[in-house]
Parts: C-alpha cells; structure tokens; sequence
C-alpha cells in the first residue's frame, strides 16, 4: 500500500513538473498568457493552472503583467540562462587559455566545474613536456582528491561543503587525505593561500596545483589546473606554477565579467 501511494506521488510531481515546462514554454512562445489560455494549452481546471503559475511566480520564473493581468517570463529564468551561459563561454574561453599556459608551462592544463558533488573536465591542453596524452574532457573526478575538486569545494557555500566532508570518503592511494578534519584545515588553507595542490591523491606518481576562476558574480565558478608526474612536477615546483596559474585563471575570470574591486 505504501509503495503504491509512494509511486502515485512520484507520478504526480512529474505530472507537476512536466506542466511547469509546458507554461514556461507556452510564455516564451506566445509572449504572455492568462490563466484560461494557460489552462487551456495544459487542459487542466483554471485552479490547477492557477496553482502552477504560483508556484512559478514564487521563484519568479513568471510574472504578472499588471494586476489580474496576463502572464510572462520572469527575470528567475534571466538568472538560470545566465548560468547556462557563463559555462558555455567558460568551455569556450577555457579552450584558449588552456591552450596558451601548456604552452607555457609545458604541462597539461585542465578546467573544471563542480557538477553533483564531483569535479567534471570541461577543457584541457597538453603541453610539450606531457609524457602522456590521456583525454580527462567529461571526466568526473572527486573533489576531495584532486587539485580543482578541493579549489571548487573550498569555495562551495559551507552547508554544501560540509554535506561533502560528511560522506565517506574514498581513499585510491595511501596519499588520499580522507578524514574531515584533516581537509577543513587544508580547504582553509586554500581560501587563505588562493590555491590547491595534490600529490599522489588521486593517481600515484601524478601532482597538480590549481586556482580558482571566477563569474561575473564574485563566486568561484571552476577551477584551473596544471598537473604531471611527480618526478618532474615536484613539490618543489608547484608554487612556482601558482602565479602562472592565477594570471591566467584572473585573465579569463575578467573576459566573464569578473572585475574584482
């Protein structure tokens, strides 16, 4: 029985969700709607095309053109397209300036954003000194292991990032740092040094620093890194790779509207 009334409610915020797309879609056709023609297109009772809208309007993804006026788009939906598009014209910035600093730097350089509680590799370049040519593009990788995932969870709103720490951590080599005390020190660190750095964490024999990027917003929005075998990108040299980094990563922060005060 419980299962049975479970799925009818899945059922039925899909059912929801589904007409919210329909009125959003009907708006930015027509221009703007009533409650009838909304009704109508979703052939639903004007209350249920009423309750929709409402609950659209909350999250201003619509708006009322006057009182008891018509519908249309709100600026919410200004808000998530902005974010759509600050992605698509990091990956197309991003492809640039990873290009340029492995040219530079000699290693391979990635960008990468935080996608579901993991870091996923939008961009990447390989420099002339790269021993390997491996395509980490659409990787997903975990935050707590890699030098972007730690730029991108130091970053992360503190519920958020606590929401992380408090997961089981994997461990893939002995170097992995796994316990949550360990990496709230080192996160503030990074929020204090404005760098990540990784030895061996994720993958034996392989090192990697890297900064944040930054959105018109102010809000770190990606992370670049360089990374190579520990034999030729040591410890030793990864501050020195710091400021390269950050030069590049504040260059292409500003071609996305970052101007820092």
């Amino acid at each position: 029985m419980r299962n049975s009334e479970s799925e009818k409610g899945a059922a039925g915020t899909i059912q929801s969700i589904d007409r919210a797309i329909s009125v959003l879609e009907l708006l930015a056709r027509e221009g703007e709607a009533g409650i009838t023609e909304i009704a109508a297109e979703l052939g639903v009772h004007k209350s249920t095309a009423s309750r929709l809208v409402s609950s659209l309007e909350s999250r201003d993804l619509v708006e009322q053109l006057g009182q008891r006026g018509k519908y249309a788009i709100g600026f919410g939906i200004v808000r998530l397209a902005g974010a759509a598009m600050n992605r698509l014209d990091l990956a197309r910035l991003g492809n640039e300036a990873c290009r340029s600093l492995a040219e530079l730097l000699g290693e391979t350089v990635n960008i990468a954003v935080a996608d579901g509680g993991v870091a996923i590799n939008i961009s990447q370049a390989f420099g002339s000194a790269a021993v390997a040519t491996r395509n980490w593009t659409g990787r997903r990788t975990p935050l707590h292991a890699t030098s972007s995932g730690k730029v991108l969870l130091a970053y992360l709103p503190e519920h958020s990032r606590e929401r992380v720490l408090r997961e089981r951590l994997e461990r893939y080599t002995p170097c992995t740092t796994v316990a949550p005390e360990d990496l709230r020190a080192e996160l503030a660190r990074v929020r204090r040094d404005g760098y990540a750095a990784s030895f061996e964490e994720l993958e034996l024999g392989m090192h990697a620093v890297a900064v944040p990027i930054f959105g018109a917003d102010g809000r770190v929005i990606a992370a670049m890194s360089a990374s190579g075998p520990s034999y030729r990108l040591s410890r030793e040299r990864v501050p020195q790779l710091v400021g390269p980094l950050t030069e590049a990563a504040t260059e292409l922060s500003a071609q996305l509207g970052h101007f820092p005060r």
